[in-house]
C-alpha cells in the first residue's frame, strides 16, 4: 500500500519476497533448478568443463546497441579505474580458448542497461559454450539438444507464447536469413549487400513499403525494424526455427562464410517468435575484428553520446585463438519456456531491485 498524491490509498502488488508472491512462482523456481541440473549434467557428458569468468571488465562489449552499467575500482595508491559490468562472458571465454582450453561452458549473469519487460531485465543469466576446433554447425547441433533437454526436465509437451507454440522436439527449421527476408516481407536482401558492406539507399528502397524508414536510418536500422515486425514474429511456429547466414554488416564477432563473402557463419534459434540463442563460428582474424568494433564504437558515440573502450588483450588472444565456434543462450528465456511461466521475471529467484 502507498499514499497517492491527492491523499488516498492505492493498492501496489506486494513485494516479491512475501510468502504468497513466492509460492505462485515457487514451481516455476523448481523447473529451473530441474533444467539447470539437467544441462549440466548434459555438458558434463560431453566432456565440457564449467568455468567461471570475472564480471568487471575492462570493455563490457562493443556492439552499437548494448549499454552496460558501469563502476569504479580504486587502487591502494587511490588511482580510480573504470570497469563495466559485463554484458556476456564472451571476451573472457575466447581468452580460455587461446589458453589451452577446448570446451567450456559457463552460467553466467551478465547486465544490460536500458533493457526491461516480459523478455527482457537489467541483470540476467546467459548461458555460454564454445568448442575449440569445430564448425558452427557443430554448436549449432549443440543448441537444439539443450533446449530439448529443457523441455525434458520439466516434462512440457511444447512451448508456448502470447498465443504462439513450438515443439521443442521436432525437427527445427532451417532457414537463412535472406530466405525469410523474402518469405516474409518480400525483399531480396543481398541485393543490398557488397564489398562487405551495406548499401543503404538499396534497402531503404526496397523497404520502404515494409517499415518506416528514418533519412538517419542507417543499413542495419532497417535491416533491423524488417527483422523485428515482419520476420521474428513468424519464426519458432510449431517448431524451432535456425535462422542461419546472417548478412556481413551484421556479423558482429562471426568469421565470414567462405563461400559467399556477403554472408557470416552466425545462426540464431527461435521459438514462439522468442530469440533463444545467438551463435557464431568465431572470427579470429584480430585486425578485421578491430575494425569492426572501431565501426561499432564510432556509431554508438553518434547514436549515444559514449563508446567503450575496446578490449586489447582480447584482440591480441584472438589472433592466437584455435578456430572455434560459440552459442550465447538466453537462460531465463529457455526457463520460462519450458515451465509455462508468463513473464522472464517470474523464473528468477530474486527479481531486479525495485521492480514490483
Amino acid at each position: 500500500m502507498r499514499q497517492t498524491s491527492g491523499g488516498g490509498v492505492a493498492d501496489l502488488p506486494s513485494p516479491w519476497w512475501t510468502p504468497a508472491r513466492h509460492a505462485d512462482v515457487k514451481p516455476f523456481l523448481a523447473a529451473r533448478s530441474a533444467i539447470t541440473r539437467s544441462i549440466r549434467g548434459w555438458f558434463d557428458e560431453q566432456g565440457f568443463t564449467e568455468v567461471e569468468t570475472g564480471i568487471l571488465q575492462v570493455s563490457p562489449g562493443n556492439e552499437t546497441h548494448l549499454h552496460a552499467p558501469r563502476t569504479e575500482l580504486v587502487r591502494r595508491d587511490g588511482r580510480r579505474m573504470t570497469r563495466y559490468l559485463r554484458t556476456s562472458p564472451e571476451f573472457a571465454c575466447k581468452k580460455l580458448l587461446t589458453a589451452g582450453e577446448a570446451k567450456i561452458f559457463e552460467f553466467a549473469r551478465v547486465f544490460r542497461d536500458r533493457e526491461r519487460g516480459d523478455l527482457h531485465m537489467p541483470e540476467f543469466t546467459m548461458l555460454e559454450w564454445y568448442r575449440a576446433n569445430a564448425t558452427y554447425d557443430a554448436v549449432m547441433a549443440d543448441s537444439i539438444v539443450v533446449i530439448a533437454h529443457a523441455a525434458q526436465a520439466t516434462g512440457i509437451g511444447r512451448f508456448s507464447f502470447r498465443g504462439k507454440f513450438a515443439d521443442p522436439f521436432a525437427e527445427p527449421e532451417l532457414l537463412t536469413v535472406a530466405a525469410a527476408f523474402e518469405r516474409f516481407a518480400g525483399i531480396d536482401l543481398l541485393e543490398s549487400v557488397a564489398d562487405g558492406k551495406g548499401d543503404r539507399d538499396t534497402l531503404a528502397a526496397a523497404a520502404g513499403q515494409r517499415v518506416r524508414v528514418s533519412d538517419d536510418d542507417t543499413w542495419s536500422d532497417i535491416f533491423s525494424k524488417v527483422l523485428v515486425e515482419h520476420v521474428e514474429p513468424n519464426l519458432g511456429q510449431g517448431r524451432l526455427t535456425i535462422l542461419f547466414e546472417y548478412p556481413v554488416p551484421e556479423a558482429a564477432l562471426a568469421r565470414l562464410k567462405p563461400s559467399e563473402p556477403r554472408l557470416a557463419e552466425r545462426f540464431e534459434v527461435y521459438a514462439c517468435g522468442v530469440e533463444l540463442a545467438n551463435g557464431f563460428g568465431e572470427l579470429i582474424d584480430a585486425r578485421e575484428q578491430r575494425v569492426r568494433f572501431t565501426q561499432a564504437m564510432d556509431e554508438k558515440e553518434r547514436r549515444y553520446g559514449e563508446r567503450y573502450p575496446l578490449d586489447e588483450e582480447l584482440l591480441r588472444a584472438i589472433a592466437v585463438m584455435p578456430e572455434a565456434s560459440g552459442v550465447a543462450l538466453g537462460f531465463d528465456r529457455l526457463v520460462m519456456l519450458a515451465s509455462g511461466a508468463l513473464r522472464i521475471d517470474q523464473v528468477v529467484w530474486t527479481p531486479p531491485a525495485g521492480d514490483a
